[in-house]
């Protein structure tokens, strides 16, 4: 028989319905007659048929006719709201908020599966798991492991050891022993009690990506979870049953507990959940929509839920792969701004480079070459000033390698670090099945990903810090010899003014947000867990510090684009135009003056879909190919203070 799951004030309602050509209205008034029956004034009710209300789905929000029929507009276990008129929202329904998720009213179940070992998942996966592109499942060496932890922990509660987080106490507690009739009970309060966390709720997709990698973990078979309890956390994966996790309150050591505390909540069907078929509802009723029972907690598997770094990593992943894209990206921009303001491409000569042999100074100096080099891809605009009097750039042209390259040897040695977390195990204790025992040790201390990802915001942050520079050199006519603020009839028009405060905004935030938060330690739990990493705090800013990154320099593509309407009919070289058509394919060029903000929303979209990069690459990915550099002796009189100022003059860099 179809059901439907109806939210009135402060209770989830299930409205079985035998006939579907009943109407929505009908649907509400059997609503309101099972929340009056359970309110001893009605609920403030007259009666049923003196009520208003208006019913919206769960899932958006969209308005339902009261008049429609429920099988035109619903589908089984669907979810939806009733309100009653004069009613405020209730403060327990959380509403989906646009531009949170992506995993809406669009979400498509999967085909695809990646299979978890504990071993092999990267922070490319994991991004992608979070966005909804795959399932998952366990491979089969990771399903013996985790059989083989659950039997050593089985044998201990058997044979009543006393052994820390199984038979004993949490923390300060860690000496009193919990009689075997309440290990069950211990582990069900370690997670409620810990679930103390505050704030909005992570995203849907941050969600899933917290949890894929905490069951990733679990995979390893370190941690004594048992096969049922994996197996529930994979099923409330696949159907994207995903719990209420509050941004704050971990101090990342021991591990990430609040949020994590907060994940496992959800899996025993309590607190809250969102589906893309449910929105935000009751644990219980999610689950049972989906067909999947709340988790049964065994001993240690609280502890097992809730110990680890994962909230760190999970985030830091998605800061890392978010960077690697701008970082790349910047490099496209960057050129495109050194074209509209007539720069020289001498200083990106490969023999300079191999003098300081940076990994990542190469590399920028090599995609600038690929992108700018006049006699593979010929650019009118360079011809314009091929012998003009200056000899060189501001530095914030010149040396884009120099900053840009340091930038991308940071965001190597971060996912590295991350790559490293997320296929860690970060438990306490450690279950040795091949050793039979168990080790308490400190892998749940997040000083490792909290110190990578504070490295990250330093470094990602100086790309939107030259960015903001070129910015001004092309808003400011005795720089760029551009009309000011890029547009005619200045005065009249403001132009790109304000987009450049915007940017200047953005980089001073970023100071601050600069700031490492691993440097600070706060002692916790009575003085047991004495130092922390604070790597939570450390991974959302680093979040924030990217997205700021990503905002500037879409600014300063749309400046760069709107420079090359002034430099018309001149063309510059084949890839820029390439990027040019893209950027002009979602914003037009500046007349006179109109809203701006989001024509910033279209360019940073590009940049977040990384087709910036993607219309350049081939052309990059070619140069690479079919200029490689030749070594060549390098001139004494290269360093000679005396030697004589040469022509600006455009040549083939080899």
């Amino acid at each position: 028989m179809p059901r439907f799951t109806v939210h009135i004030r402060d209770e989830w309602l299930a409205v079985p319905c035998r006939d579907t050509t009943n109407t929505i209205r009908w649907l509400g008034h059997e609503a309101l007659k099972r929340y009056m029956k359970n309110k001893p004034d009605n609920g403030g009710i007259k009666t049923v048929k003196d009520a208003q209300f208006v019913v919206r789905r769960c899932q958006g929000l969209g308005l339902l006719d009261a008049d429609d029929t429920v099988e035109d507009v619903l589908e089984d276990n669907d979810f939806v709201e009733l309100a009653i008129e004069g009613d405020t929202m209730c403060p327990d329904f959380i509403p989906y908020e646009p531009g949170v998720s992506h995993l809406t009213a669009a979400y498509k179940e999967p085909k695809e599966y990646i299979s978890l070992d504990g071993n092999s998942l990267t922070s490319t996966d994991l991004v992608n798991l979070g966005k909804g592109r795959y399932k998952i499942k366990l491979t089969l060496e990771a399903e013996r492991k985790v059989v083989q932890s659950r039997e050593l922990i089985d044998t201990i509660v058997k044979e009543n050891k006393v052994v820390y987080g199984i038979t004993t106490g949490f923390g300060k507690f860690a000496r009193t022993v919990i009689p075997v009739s309440k290990l069950k009970e211990l582990q069900e309060n370690l997670v409620r009690s810990h679930s103390a966390g505050v704030g909005n709720p992570l995203s849907p997709e941050r969600t899933r990506m917290l949890l894929a990698l905490r069951i990733n973990v679990l995979a390893k078979g370190y941690s004594g979870i048992s096969p049922e309890t994996l197996h529930a956390m994979v099923q409330a994966f696949n159907a994207s049953c995903l719990s209420f996790v509050p941004e704050k309150g971990t101090v990342g050591a021991s591990g990430d507990l609040a949020p994590l505390s907060h994940l496992a909540l959800g899996l025993m069907g309590e607190g809250k959940m969102w589906s893309p078929k449910s929105g935000w509802a009751d644990a219980k009723y999610v689950l049972e929509a989906h067909g999947l029972k709340p988790i049964s907690l065994k001993p240690k598997e609280g502890l097992a839920l809730i110990n680890g770094t994962q909230m760190i990593t999970s985030l830091g992943a998605e800061a890392v792969e978010r960077a690697l894209a701008i970082a790349r990206q910047a490099d496209i921009i960057a050129a495109l701004t050194l074209e509209v303001l007539k720069g020289t491409t001498n200083a990106f000569d490969s023999d300079i480079h191999k003098l300081r042999p940076h990994p990542g100074q190469i590399e920028v100096a090599q995609r600038f070459r690929s992108l700018l080099d006049s006699d593979h891809h010929p650019s009118e605009i360079a011809e314009s000033h091929r012998f003009c009097d200056r000899v060189q750039d501001a530095y914030t042209m010149r040396c884009c390698p120099q900053v840009h390259g340091v930038t991308n040897d940071t965001i190597n040695f971060v996912q590295n670090i991350i790559n490293t977390e997320i296929n860690s195990a970060t438990d306490n204790p450690m279950v040795f099945a091949e050793r039979g025992e168990t080790i308490s040790g400190g892998n749940f201390h997040g000083e490792y990903p909290a110190k990578a990802l504070d490295f990250l915001a330093i470094a990602v942050h100086e790309l939107a810090s030259i960015s903001e520079r070129r910015i001004e050199r092309l808003c400011n006519p005795s720089l760029s010899e551009l009309p000011a603020f890029l547009v005619n009839e200045g005065g009249l028009n403001s132009g790109f003014m304000i987009a450049h405060c915007t940017a200047a905004s953005l980089v001073s935030e970023n100071k601050v947000l600069c700031h490492p938060s691993s440097v600070d330690s706060l002692s916790t739990s009575a003085a047991t867990e004495d130092h922390v990493s604070m790597g939570g705090w450390a991974a959302r800013k680093a979040l924030r510090v990217v997205e700021h990154v990503e905002q500037v320099l879409a600014i300063e593509l749309l400046a760069a684009c709107q420079g090359i309407e002034f430099l018309r009919p001149l063309r510059t070289t084949t890839p820029l135009e390439k990027v040019y058509e893209l950027v002009r394919s979602v914003v037009k060029p500046w007349i006179k003056d109109r809203f701006m903000s989001p024509d910033i929303e279209a360019a940073h979209r590009l940049l977040l879909d990384q087709k910036v990069w993607n219309v350049a690459q081939p052309y990059i990915d070619k140069y690479q190919t079919e200029y490689i550099p030749e070594s060549r002796p390098v001139s004494p009189t290269a360093f000679s203070l005396e030697a004589p100022a040469s022509p600006r003059k455009r040549v083939r860099l080899e």
